[in-house]
């Protein structure tokens, strides 16, 4: 049962939070394209499960270069002019799709378009770090993912159906809510001044010790938070183990359910999106009195049990009780692991250490879809799940070395302060 209390630390965000929450859900409820590029490139283009796996890994890659690129700019130029011009861009290459049909030419179009639209995701991020601080940030961050599942619990149950009967249809709205959830941030929110301090924070509050400025090169700034990097290289593993939502998933489905795949892919990825809407609410609060190390171990292993009975499931109810499991883990995952990141970036490296941190962890989610496509052609896709599982135990046992290691640093610290 959700609390009154749970809603409480959602009413004392700032104004940007509920600005980009609003956005979160316009733009939501219209991402229509990627969660069906698999479906799109097999069905509709022809390629095979090894060639569509491979497609998936250069626009996945082209997605990481965009984010790097995109942290540094939004470090550069500024969070909000950043967001607006990289969607708009991103947004034109969908319409261009539109015009040219079925052609091979337009897998270079989504690859360009993920390019720019994942490229406003750091600016993003690190805008929500500017206006918070550790206190509420968890809350912030949490919203604004819930924003999105708002959207995205109607967007993939229309966009199967569009799938199958006007595919065009699944660019031209995905374009057009990208750009009206452009007009309450170009006209609502202000951009966050510069000052020595990087990107200062809107209001009174105090910039965290771990958060400060630190000047030098990113990389090197980067590399002198251990544990911040070693988070980074195991978080490959679970980006990896959850690349299959969107492409061992619908393809599985595909070949239980045959035409019926691509709806049955719609309605579960509704199902995901309606789990996180009402358990964020209840798992969030829970969740945020622990480490976000702690939370994203638990998160692995929620990953492994989900994905796992997928080996088991040939009924449509099974393949519910495994989305609403590993959802779980993805709720508080995708919330755990942007307040740690957040604690451990300086304030004038934040949209870069956003970008290559992210640019890291897609390095799993780039490669899942073509090693799993190769995984698929010797060994089937029932084998996808046993595997799957595995890799999930592993990321959270490591996950859970990396918490030691932390707390073990900390105490150091601790004593040498004494």
């Amino acid at each position: 049962m959700v609390k009154l209390e749970n809603f409480r630390s959602y009413t004392k965000l700032p104004r940007s939070v509920y600005i980009l929450f609003l956005a979160g859900i316009i733009n939501s409820a219209g991402n229509f394209v990627y969660p069906f590029l698999a479906l799109f490139l097999t069905l509709k283009l022809g390629y095979n499960e090894n060639s569509a796996g491979l497609v998936l890994t250069i626009v996945i890659a082209a997605e990481g270069l965009g984010r790097l690129v995109g942290g540094k700019l939004a470090d550069w130029l500024g969070r909000k002019i950043i967001i607006i011009i990289l969607s708009l861009l991103g947004s034109v290459c969908y319409l261009i799709i539109v015009f040219l049909g079925i052609s091979p030419f337009v897998v270079y179009l989504i690859a360009l378009a993920g390019f720019l639209k994942t490229g406003a995701m750091p600016a993003i991020n690190a805008l929500v770090i500017d206006v918070t601080t550790k206190k509420n940030r968890n809350d912030a961050f949490s919203l604004i993912y819930l924003g999105h599942n708002l959207g995205f619990a109607v967007g993939p149950l229309v966009a199967g159906f569009l799938f199958v009967n006007h595919l065009m249809l699944i660019f031209v709205v995905d374009a057009i809510t990208t750009i009206l959830a452009l007009i309450p941030i170009m006209i609502l929110i202000k951009e966050p001044s510069k000052s020595i301090e990087g990107f200062t924070l809107i209001g009174d509050q105090v910039v965290e010790e771990s958060e400060r400025s630190e000047e030098g090169n990113t990389v090197r700034v980067f590399f002198k938070k251990p544990v911040l990097v070693g988070y980074a290289f195991i978080s490959i593993i679970l980006s990896f183990v959850y690349a299959q939502s969107t492409f061992g998933l619908p393809l599985y489905l595909n070949q239980i359910f045959n035409q019926n795949g691509p709806k049955i892919f719609g309605s579960l990825m509704t199902v995901n999106a309606i789990i996180v809407i009402v358990m964020t609410l209840i798992l969030i609060p829970i969740f945020k009195k622990y480490n976000p190390l702690l939370n994203i171990c638990i998160a692995g292993i929620l990953f492994a049990v989900g994905f796992g009975l997928l080996f088991y499931s040939k009924l449509y109810y099974l393949f519910i009780i495994s989305t609403v499991i590993w959802t779980f883990g993805e709720i508080i995952n995708s919330v755990s692991s942007n307040v740690f990141i957040a604690n451990y970036s300086p304030a004038n490296h934040r949209g870069r250490f956003n970008a290559i941190i992210f640019f890291i962890s897609g390095v799993g989610f780039a490669i899942s879809p073509w090693l799993m496509g190769l995984y698929i052609r010797y060994f089937g896709l029932a084998s996808t799940w046993p595997f799957i599982f595995a890799l999930s135990i592993f990321a959270s046992i490591l996950i859970l070395l990396l918490l030691f290691y932390e707390k073990l640093k900390n105490s150091k610290i601790g004593k040498q302060k004494l």
